[in-house]
């Protein structure tokens, strides 16, 4: 059994900053990348940033220079820290992890969180 429990949204002013983790537990040999995608209401969920196991990232272009992704292999955490924050970054985030439960497999399993909303208004 694999979970991944997410925290840190909330209510921010636009402009501001919240930071997101995302902790994956229970039978975890290795993870692959990690990352973050966001829904908001009526539109389909997208990627806003991933993060390799090595600690190379890629970011939506709506997000460079204001999110930065980072993980901590250790604790099997991934965080978002984000800034300037604008109205349009209201959403549902959700993290993604491709777990390997055992070292027989190849390939990770993806695995989603259950969501943290983050809502930018004034």
């Amino acid at each position: 059994q694999v979970q991944l429990v997410e925290s840190g949204g909330g209510l921010v002013q636009p402009g501001g900053s919240l930071r997101l983790s995302c902790a994956a537990s229970g039978s975890i040999f290795s993870i692959n990348a990690m990352g973050w995608y966001r829904q908001a209401p009526g539109k389909q969920r997208e990627l806003v940033a991933t993060i390799g196991s090595g600690g190379s990232a890629n970011y939506a272009d709506s997000v460079k220079g204001r999110f930065t992704i980072s993980r901590d292999n250790a604790k099997n955490t991934v965080y978002l820290q984000m800034n300037s924050l604008k109205p349009e970054d209201t959403a549902v985030y959700y993290c993604k992890a491709l777990i390997r439960r055992y070292a027989s497999t190849t390939y990770g399993v993806a695995y989603w969180g259950q969501g943290t909303q983050v809502t930018v208004s004034s």
